[in-house]
């Protein structure tokens, strides 16, 4: 998903819960929407995930598809 897409739609979601993102290998990740970073230098810009006290960080061009299950 491009970069710009991706940020426009986890926006209304950052800080929600029941937020499930679908990754291009088809892993499938569900939580709470923590962090959106997408202009640090020399990183690629993500997105990261709560999910039971866990942190999963996901690149934003690795995303395939973003469900808001609230």
């Amino acid at each position: 998903m491009e970069i710009t897409r991706a940020l426009a739609s986890l926006k209304p979601l950052y800080g929600k819960d029941n937020v499930e993102i679908i990754t291009n290998e088809g892993q499938s990740i569900r939580g709470i929407v923590r962090s959106m970073k997408m202009t640090q230098a020399l990183t690629r810009p993500s997105v990261k995930i709560e999910r039971n006290g866990e942190i999963i960080k996901i690149a934003f061009a690795d995303i395939a598809e973003i469900v808001d299950h609230n």
